[in-house]
């Protein structure tokens, strides 16, 4: 640092936050039985390529590198990365429930677990182009879950994706008002 040169500092205040989720409870966490299969499903939603793990990252790493510039949108991108970890804990407990391992690797049908990466995120250099990439994270993840309630007959892990997607559908919203203002 330069003598004389005032230190830098950051005053984005981001006590207080909460996470950003639809005002409805969750169902309760269980299975209707153990269900290899189903926990491996569950696995790409915890943790491969288009996951709860990797929306936390991508979230965590925008709100980084945008809270000296753009607190208050700081402060919604940290509140969704809070319901995003809320979802990898709900995500987790299924998968234990059901007889899987939380291992940080997605279980591929037919093919060997990929280990998470952080290839799998997108990082643009701007506050726009961040929301882009978010929206279309959020879309994508909202696809798969939809795929994977089709794919299992447990309604119990079903009604518990669906009420996941209800909060990924709220970030969608909050994402394109923010949209609006960078």
């Amino acid at each position: 640092m330069e003598e004389n040169a005032a230190p830098m500092r950051n005053d984005c205040k981001l006590s207080g936050i909460k996470p950003a989720m639809v005002d409805l409870p969750y169902p309760p966490i269980q299975v209707k039985e153990k269900n290899r299969s189903y926990a491996d499903l569950l696995s790409v939603d915890y943790c491969g390529s288009v996951s709860e793990l990797s929306a936390i990252t991508q979230y965590i790493n925008n709100e980084n590198r945008l809270s000296c510039e753009k607190c208050p949108l700081t402060g919604a991108i940290l509140g969704i990365a809070m319901a995003e970890m809320m979802h990898l804990q709900k995500l987790g407990e299924l998968i234990n429930l059901l007889g899987g391992n939380i291992d940080f690797s997605a279980k591929q049908p037919g093919g060997r677990p990929m280990m998470w990466t952080p290839a799998y995120l997108t990082l643009p250099d701007n506050a726009k182009k961040m929301l882009w990439a978010d929206i279309e994270s959020e879309k994508a993840a909202i696809n798969q879950y939809k795929m994977h309630i089709r794919a299992m007959k447990d309604e119990y892990v079903n009604a518990v994706l669906a009420r996941i997607i209800k909060d990924e559908e709220y970030h969608i919203m909050l994402l394109q008002t923010w949209m609006e203002t960078v």
